[in-house]
């Protein structure tokens, strides 16, 4: 049998990313035509309710549906800004000036040599250790993360149908009058070749690394820390983990999930 389409069928698909799965979940909500869903984004909590159900619109689709249907937004007042002020830096002693001044010191102390006293500060950010990779594997890695960042997100079929399928891996699908199998254009995305990123930056760690897993403090004796990082396997406990830590921090390993 041949699915029902809504009477605003064509209106709905006229908008920017607007899928043909989303029209029976607009319904569920009360919204059965393009003027109610042009009402129903004016208010803020409705968008929100239409955001958390339709899952795959995000922020920026539902923006670009507001445009289309000619929703406009309530301009907000500008708040006016205090008039800033510039501080202005006294000129600095010349280098001859200070050496004077502090032969002056130590003559009047007694010759008494000044200690310098450092201070440390706490919580301060440390660099984290980076592979010595080459430049062209640098440029594979960016071209990775280009690859990642336009990649759809493959559903199961009838995802959304049924909620058992939402949080199970992606399969192949099968079936003889499957319209997601003979990629019909208004269904989602099927896992293929071309979705695949450069073969040299599989299995690697977005810093560049590759993970090697640790049990014990012997397995970190094989790794290679210009291009190699360990993770410490989930069975390991508190104690044997710090001193892990604190034996890749000697052989300047870096650890990829780290206890502290």
């Amino acid at each position: 049998m041949a699915e029902k389409k809504s009477t605003h069928h064509d209106e709905f698909m006229k908008l920017h990313m607007f899928k043909e799965e989303y029209i029976p979940k607009l319904e569920e909500l009360g919204i059965k035509s393009p003027k109610e869903l042009a009402e129903a984004l004016k208010d803020d909590e409705k968008t929100k309710e239409i955001h958390e159900h339709l899952k795959g619109a995000g922020p920026k689709t539902i923006e670009h549906w507001k445009e289309d249907l000619g929703v406009s937004e309530p301009k907000k007042e500008e708040k006016k800004e205090a008039p800033r002020t510039r501080k202005v830096k006294k000129p600095e002693e010349p280098k001859e000036k200070k050496a004077e001044k502090k032969e002056k010191a130590k003559e009047e102390k007694g010759g008494e040599k000044e200690e310098e006293v450092k201070i440390e500060e706490e919580g301060e950010y440390e660099v984290k250790l980076k592979p010595k990779l080459s430049k062209e594997m640098l440029a594979t890695l960016k071209k990775r993360a280009q690859i990642d960042s336009r990649r759809p997100a493959f559903h199961r079929q009838e995802w959304h149908r049924r909620k058992r399928l939402r949080k199970v891996n992606w399969r192949k699908p099968v079936g003889d009058h499957s319209k997601m199998r003979q990629h019909y254009g208004y269904r989602p995305n099927v896992v293929s070749i071309g979705y695949g990123g450069p073969k040299e930056t599989r299995h690697l760690h977005p810093s560049g690394f590759r993970e090697v897993m640790v049990w014990t403090l012997k397995d970190l004796e094989k790794i290679k820390p210009e291009t190699e990082a360990a993770r410490i396997a989930h069975q390991v406990g508190m104690k044997k983990r710090i001193d892990i830590e604190e034996k890749a921090d000697e052989l300047k390993i870096r650890v990829l999930n780290r206890s502290g």
